[in-house]
C-alpha cells in the first residue's frame, strides 16, 4: 500500500505523502474487514460508504482502490498528469470515492447526512467517515457531531487520524484540541481509542463500536505517525507538502524493506 502511495507521488510530483501514511492501516482494514461492496462494485445501491473528509490524504484510498481492482497501474502512473481522473484530494466523480472534500470540515458533514438518508431509509448500511485532527479545528466538524448525535445516528462512525500534525505545525501548536476521547463522549458519541497502525487492534475496535452504544455514533480516535513507514518521513511535517526526487524515493522505497524493493 505504501509503495503504491510513493509510486503515485512520484510519477506526479505531488504532494501529501505523509498524511496518506498515516491512515494507510486504518484504510487497510475497513476495505479488508468491514466494508460492504456487492459485486465488488463500488457504487453498488446497497454498499457501505467511506468517507475521505481528510480529503488529501486520498492516495491511501487509491491504494487500496488498485488492490480491489478499480483502479488499474495506468492510473498509478498517470497520476495527476494532464488527462488523469485522479486529483491530488478526494472527488465524488471517481467511482469508489462518495465525497469532494479537502475543503476540510466539510466531508464529515456530508457523512452525517448520508448517515441520515440511511437511517431513514431504514437500511442496515454503515458510513465511516475520516477525518484528520487538525481538521477538528473546523466548525462544521462539530455542527455534524450534534447532529449525528440528536438523531441517534448508530450507523454513523467517525475515525479521527490522530497524528499530531496539521499543514503548519503540530495540533497542540496550532490550536489545542483536549481530550477527544472525552470531548466526543460529551457530544453523545460511543467512543474508543487505538493504536491506529495496529491491524489486529483497529479491527477489534471498530466490531466492539458495532456492538455498543446502541442509538449512539461511534467516535474511533486513532493514534497515528505521521509519515509511519518510512523513517526520514515519521513525525517530520516538512512531508506534507514535499516531493520526492530520484534519490528520496528510492531511499522511501528501500526504507520499506519490500522484497526486491532496491530493483
Amino acid at each position: 500500500m505504501r509503495r503504491t502511495v510513493l509510486e503515485m507521488a512520484y510519477a506526479g510530483s505531488t504532494v501529501h505523502i505523509a498524511c496518506a501514511f498515516s491512515i494507510i492501516e486504518l484504510v487497510t482494514v475497513l476495505y479488508r474487514d468491514h466494508l460492504r461492496y456487492p459485486g465488488n462494485d463500488p457504487r453498488a445501491e446497497g454498499r457501505d460508504y467511506l468517507v475521505l473528509s481528510k480529503g488529501h490524504g486520498v492516495m491511501a484510498q487509491y491504494a487500496c482502490m488498485r488492490e480491489l481492482g478499480w483502479l488499474q497501474d495506468a492510473h498509478v502512473q498517470g497520476y495527476f498528469k494532464d488527462g488523469s481522473d485522479l486529483k491530488g484530494l478526494s472527488d465524488s466523480r471517481v467511482p469508489g470515492l462518495e465525497v469532494t472534500s479537502g475543503s476540510l470540515g466539510h466531508g464529515f458533514s456530508v457523512g452525517v447526512g448520508i448517515a441520515m438518508g440511511l437511517q431513514r431509509k431504514g437500511t442496515d448500511q454503515k458510513v465511516y467517515a475520516i477525518v484528520g485532527d487538525g481538521e477538528l479545528n473546523e466548525g462544521p466538524i462539530w455542527e455534524g457531531a450534534l447532529v449525528a448525535a440528536h438523531h441517534r445516528m448508530d450507523n454513523l462512525m467517525l475515525i479521527v487520524d490522530k497524528n499530531g500534525f496539521q499543514a503548519m505545525g503540530t495540533t497542540d501548536d496550532v490550536l489545542g484540541l483536549g481530550d477527544l476521547s472525552a470531548k466526543f463522549a460529551s457530544f453523545g458519541f460511543e467512543t474508543l481509542e487505538v493504536d491506529g497502525h495496529d491491524e489486529a487492534a483497529v479491527d477489534a475496535a471498530v466490531r466492539r463500536l458495532w456492538a455498543t452504544g446502541a442509538g449512539k455514533p461511534k467516535a474511533l480516535i486513532a493514534r497515528t505517525v505521521k509519515g509511519k513507514g518510512v523513517p526520514f518521513m515519521e513525525s517530520d511535517n516538512r512531508w506534507h507538502y514535499t516531493r520526492l526526487n530520484a534519490q528520496t524515493f528510492a531511499e522511501a522505497v528501500d526504507a520499506l524493506g519490500l522484497p526486491g524493493a532496491s530493483t
